[in-house]
């Protein structure tokens, strides 16, 4: 079982038994209870669970205003909400016309959006070498790395350097995702690195469409980006309900839920 499918099922046992023991969740998982405990804090770090003596205890109906996340290894990310993620990279390229100039960062809903565009003509611009691998064997799109210092963990590339070369572009539409959507607090990252380059990506596009799965919402991570008022449309999955969804629609944001 990989760690990204354990942390999946552990909050799965969590939120079905409202609490659940180490003791019990090491024997289903089939690890130490060790690991057991360092996943929990890392789940509770990530507001998804709340640690308590012995175990964990469920968040699922409890209104937490403040939560942080940690960021993710990309090879973790791509498998986290994978069957949300991809509907929402097809209605996202459902978007995309020949001829525009778009931009994808380095999210894994970006990545699945590489791996779906036709190869008709296209500027795609992107901070991420994993779509821009993926793109690289359509002939038709024309691929602008921006390059700059190497993120490990997200296969992104930040830094001044990348911020820089944003500067020199304006596209159409920009494609984003980020760790904390908030109706109060607006966007935000986990990191200032990923925020300084994600907030210069809003300032750049024409529209910035928000790719975020239901759990990205009522989150607040550790660097705000932007305001929501800079968002033009969020693509989501049905998992988000209308009663929270109604407040986004209400400040003029296209919400499309697939």
């Amino acid at each position: 079982m990989l760690v990204a499918e354990r942390y999946e099922k552990i909050v799965q046992l969590v939120n079905e038994r409202g609490s659940i023991r180490v003791t019990e969740l090491s024997q289903l998982c089939g690890v130490t209870e060790e690991t057991i405990r360092r996943d929990l804090d890392r789940l509770e770090d990530s507001g998804r669970l709340r640690r308590s003596h012995g175990g964990a205890v469920s968040v699922k109906d409890q209104p937490i205003p403040w939560r942080s996340q940690p960021e993710i290894p990309f090879t973790e990310r791509e498998i986290m909400h994978a069957e949300e993620k991809q509907r929402i990279a097809e209605e996202a390229v459902k978007l995309i016309e020949p001829n525009q100039r778009i931009l994808l960062d380095a999210s894994s809903t970006a990545w699945y959006m590489a791996r779906l565009i036709p190869d008709f003509p296209l500027t795609v611009l992107t901070n991420s070498i994993k779509a821009a691998a993926e793109l690289g064997g359509k002939e038709k799109i024309e691929v602008i790395s921006t390059g700059g210092i190497m993120a490990h963990r997200s296969l992104s590339f930040v830094g001044p350097l990348a911020e820089r070369s944003l500067e020199s572009y304006h596209v159409d539409k920009a494609f984003l995702s980020f760790k904390g959507v908030h109706l109060e607090r607006g966007l935000s990252e986990s990191n200032e690195l990923q925020a300084r380059i994600k907030h210069k990506m809003i300032g750049m596009a024409d529209q910035v469409i928000l790719l975020a799965d239901a759990s990205k919402f009522g989150i607040q991570a550790f660097t705000q980006v932007a305001d929501l008022q800079r968002v033009d449309t969020i693509i989501t999955d049905r998992r988000l309900p209308a009663h929270d969804a109604t407040p986004f629609t209400d400040r003029g944001i296209h919400i499309i839920s697939v």
